[in-house]
């Protein structure tokens, strides 16, 4: 059974750096693609970083150059590093993996603040 579990969330002052990552516990699947969402209060979910299970990777604008992602397939664990945040990045960023279906993870809160 697919269980996603993140961890790496937490409070950082702006310009500082997170690194989360997520691991499918259950070990069941090689999936096609990996990645990150997130979702600000009141704004919608928006995608972050994606990542092939062939490593072919995709961001979003507003983190390009910022945020790092990767994987490990043995593992199925993605990590997303994070670096230069912004307040605007504050969010609760969401895992998942895809094979034939979406599968999410619980969230985890990111806070950018001084």
């Amino acid at each position: 059974q697919v269980q996603l579990v993140e961890s790496g969330g937490g409070l950082v002052q702006p310009g500082g750096s997170l690194r989360l990552s997520c691991a499918d516990t259950g070990g069941t699947f090689s999936f096609n693609s990996m990645g990150w969402y997130r979702q600000a209060p009141g704004k919608e979910r928006e995608l972050v970083a994606s990542i092939t299970s062939g490593g072919n990777r995709d961001y979003a604008d507003s983190v390009k150059g910022r945020f790092t992602i990767s994987r490990d397939n043995p593992k199925n664990t993605v990590y997303l590093q994070m670096n230069s945040l912004k307040p605007e990045d504050t969010a609760v960023y969401y895992c998942y993996a895809f094979h034939l279906v979406a599968y999410w993870g619980q969230g985890t809160q990111v806070t950018v603040s001084a």
